[in-house]
C-alpha cells in the first residue's frame, strides 16, 4: 500500500495493471517493468509515441502530458484498473494523471519514499537514480522528497545510464549490473547510515539481487509495489 495525493492505494490480487511505456528499443530484462514476465498477473501496455528517455528524464517535457493522458485513457478502455509507467521520473505527472484518469495511478517508485522512511527512519532511505543531474530541487520538492536525501546514481558509469538514455538497441548486461552495484556501493560509502535503497529507475530491478548482495541492504523498486497483491 502507498499513499498518493492523500489516497491509499491497495493493489489486490487480480488487479489489471496498465503500463504507460516510453518509446524505447533497448532490451527488457526479467524484472524490468517492460517485460510482462516481471509481473505476477497479466499486464497490458501502451507506448506513448515521442516519449523518449531523453525527453522524459533530461528534458522533462511538459508537452508529453497530453499524450500520456490519452494513452492512459486507452489503457483504461482496454480494461486497466490501475495505471503505472515505465519511468520513475514521471512522478512529475502524478497529480495530473491521477486527476485525468479516474483510476489509481502509480507513476514512480518514488511514491514509496515516505512509507519506507516511516519503516526505517527519517534520512535512512537512499535513492539510486539513473540521472542525479536531472533531480533538480524543484523536482524533489514536487516529489515530496527532502533535498537532504542520500542520492546515488549510475550517471558517469560505463554502460547503464548512457545505454538507456541514448535508447540503444542493445547493451552489455554485465556492465549495466556493474554500474548499478558500483553506484550503490558509492552511495553506501558516502552515507553509511542508510538502511535501505529505493531504485528510481524501472530498468534497475533486474540488478536488485546483485545490489542487495553487494550492500547487505534491502532494496526496493516499483515492482515490489506492483507485485504486492494481497
Amino acid at each position: 500500500m502507498i499513499t498518493s495525493l492523500g489516497q491509499s492505494i491497495n493493489i489486490s490480487k487480480g488487479t489489471k495493471i496498465g503500463v504507460l511505456m516510453l518509446e524505447t528499443q533497448f532490451p527488457r530484462l526479467p524484472g524490468d517493468i517492460g517485460n510482462p514476465e516481471s509481473f505476477d498477473d497479466p499486464v497490458i501496455y501502451k507506448t506513448v509515441k515521442g516519449a523518449s528517455p531523453e525527453k522524459v528524464v533530461r528534458d522533462q517535457s511538459k508537452a508529453l502530458l497530453s499524450p500520456f493522458i490519452n494513452a492512459g485513457k486507452e489503457l483504461i478502455a482496454d480494461g486497466a484498473e490501475l495505471i503505472t509507467t515505465s519511468c520513475g521520473f514521471l512522478i512529475y505527472f502524478q497529480q495530473e494523471l491521477q486527476d485525468a484518469l479516474g483510476v489509481p495511478v502509480v507513476t514512480s517508485s518514488l511514491l514509496m519514499f515516505s512509507e519506507l522512511e516511516q519503516k526505517v527512519g527519517s534520512g535512512n532511505v537512499g535513492i539510486l537514480t539513473i540521472s542525479k543531474s536531472s533531480l533538480s530541487s524543484d523536482f524533489l520538492e514536487k516529489s515530496n522528497i527532502p533535498p537532504s536525501t542520500p542520492i546515488g546514481t549510475t550517471e558517469g558509469g560505463t554502460e547503464f545510464t548512457s545505454a538507456i538514455l541514448e535508447n540503444r538497441e542493445s547493451f552489455d548486461i554485465h556492465l549495466c549490473e556493474e554500474d548499478n552495484v558500483n553506484a550503490a556501493l558509492v552511495l553506501l560509502e558516502k552515507f553509511p547510515h542508510i538502511k535501505t535503497i529505493l531504485l528510481e529507475c524501472t530498468n534497475m530491478p533486474p540488478h536488485k539481487t546483485a545490489i542487495e548482495k553487494a550492500t547487505g541492504l534491502e532494496v526496493y523498486s516499483i515492482m515490489d509495489l506492483l507485485n504486492s497483491a494481497a
